[in-house]
């Protein structure tokens, strides 16, 4: 019998990151353990990424590298978004891997799995029905085009053959499951990703997200509900903050209730707008990320101030007119500009984020100067920035009006400088501010003006418990880092001069 245990690589969004907690609970409750290491697994498994050009690339080098890693006899199965988007293709292109598993398929054969006792039943098979498969083919997929979908002239292609193992089977008798509501693995940090919707109905012109995760679909309140309890509950490491993550996440629930769902005058409150508010009684932190900017009502503004944790992930991509047209986007930069600046006289503590695509089809100067002018008037705390990947069955595939590559990278250079020195002065602002941190690993925390894995953090003293939430005065700004010092008993010992007033500040009060 195999030892059983498992290595999983994630690549991509903080959506694949839980589709990886989805996937490693299925796996345990097969019987198989976390690997301290590729090298020592049974089973390594890569959740791929397919939204841009340099993510598929990672991807690649992702999936080439565990493979010359491995032990002997491991098997190499490649999942996620570019299994799902290409299909067949990536299981010819890849001698190396032994399964291509598209969404919602099983990574490795039932019989495989670490055996619970002398009759041999893998651990958490069910008793009774079909016999297990014996292997699980590559999803059906071609390159652009949704499952189960192929364009005019094109083969479904042959499915992956396992190099240590028996050919695929039939997918008519594939054994599926939806990843969306699979129970996940016990959390391992005080925070999590919590996703709630899976796919999306809009239609960018730059994205191909919907051609592979298909119409947006949103979980039932109570299911997530139910999700957040186990984590918030969970006795060896409780979730302290938890991040409401989905591709349109201010479109949740819409699907399921025909696009009904009030902003004020007595009507019910959007769908999202009551998770949120149903989580936050649940969690001490609730932090919503990738809101489309269309979606940022008063009512969610309010509900998101409401959960103490003003943080504001927008999906802006740029501030031109024309420019977001030609995208198949909405709004410009005084629009979002004087949302944000509503959203600082309310909230003077209210962080912001946002990203931004240079080069897309047609990007004049003018364009890329206004969003120049933006991003100093704006005074956003983070920025990301991407040159436009030219994506296939996208609408701006078939743009004209290229911009070269060289002049993207170099527009991107620029809007990063900028954007740069105004996180470095967001960030030296907060310097002797009273802030709680939630400790993330000894030495590690964040306030509520850092989400998870994509900004700085706060360097804390590695004595502070994991999991706690404590107030700490921020003495030092170290790029996108701050240090903290916690308020303890008011002792001032090793404090800057400077800060040390602030010692005997109430938690939570303000410079």
């Amino acid at each position: 019998m195999r030892n059983g245990r498992y290595w999983l690589e994630t690549l991509g969004c903080p959506k694949n990151e839980v589709d990886s907690d989805k996937l490693a609970g299925l796996l345990e409750s097969e019987g198989y353990v976390r690997s301290p290491s590729p090298t020592a697994a049974d089973l390594v498994v890569v959740n791929t990424c397919a939204f841009i050009e340099p993510a598929r690339q990672e991807s690649i080098d992702a999936v080439l590298t565990l493979a010359d890693v491995r032990r002997p006899g491991a098997r190499l199965v490649v999942t996620g978004c570019m299994a799902e988007r290409y299909g067949a293709q990536l299981a010819a292109a890849l001698p190396e891997v032994d399964l291509v598993a598209g969404f919602g398929r099983r990574l490795v054969p039932v019989e495989d799995a670490p055996t619970d006792g002398p009759t041999g039943t893998p651990t958490g098979a069910p008793t009774g029905g079909p016999a297990p498969l014996a292997e699980v083919p590559a999803a059906p997929v071609e390159l652009g085009a949704r499952r189960g979908t192929r364009r005019a002239g094109e083969g479904a292609g042959a499915p992956a053959r396992a190099r240590h193992g028996p050919p695929a089977a039939p997918s008519a008798t594939l054994e599926s499951f939806d990843l969306l509501s699979l129970p996940r693995r016990a959390p391992s940090s005080p925070w999590a990703y919590v996703k709630v919707a899976e796919g999306c109905d809009r239609r960018c012109g730059f994205c191909a997200i919907p051609s592979f995760r298909g119409a947006q679909r949103s979980r039932p309140h109570d299911e997530v509900l139910e999700e957040v309890c186990a984590l918030v509950s969970d006795e060896t490491m409780p979730v302290r903050e938890v991040v409401l993550v989905a591709q349109d996440l201010a479109s949740y629930g819409r699907d399921r209730t025909g696009g009904r769902g009030g902003s004020g005058g007595g009507a019910r409150p959007s769908p999202l707008v009551r998770l949120v508010g149903s989580v936050a009684e649940l969690a001490p932190r609730t932090r919503l990320v990738y809101l489309y900017p269309s979606g940022l009502t008063d009512e969610l503004v309010d509900a998101v101030l409401a959960t103490g944790v003003p943080y504001f992930d927008l999906s802006l991509q740029h501030v031109s007119r024309p420019l977001l047209a030609r995208m198949r986007r909405w709004g410009d930069g005084d629009r979002f500009y004087d949302r944000i600046a509503a959203i600082r006289r309310a909230e003077p503590r209210a962080t912001f984020r946002s990203s931004f695509i240079l080069g897309y089809p047609g990007e004049t100067e003018e364009d890329h100067c206004a969003l120049l002018e933006f991003l100093e008037a704006a005074q956003l705390d983070w920025a990301g920035f991407f040159t436009f990947s030219r994506e296939e069955g996208t609408f701006a595939e078939r743009l004209g009006s290229q911009v070269p590559a060289e002049l993207a990278l170099d527009r991107l250079r620029e809007c990063a400088e900028v954007q740069d020195a105004i996180t470095a002065r967001r960030r030296d602002d907060l310097v002797g501010e009273v802030r709680e941190v939630l400790v993330d690993a000894p030495g590690r925390g964040r306030t509520v003006h850092e989400a998870p894995e994509i900004d700085g953090t706060v360097r804390l003293p590695a004595s502070l418990p994991v999991g706690s939430l404590t107030d700490v005065v921020l003495t030092a700004s170290l790029g996108v880092d701050l240090v903290g010092e916690p308020l303890g008993d008011g002792s001032l010992a090793g404090v800057p001069a400077g800060v040390a007033p602030y010692f005997a500040a109430p938690a939570g009060s303000q410079r």
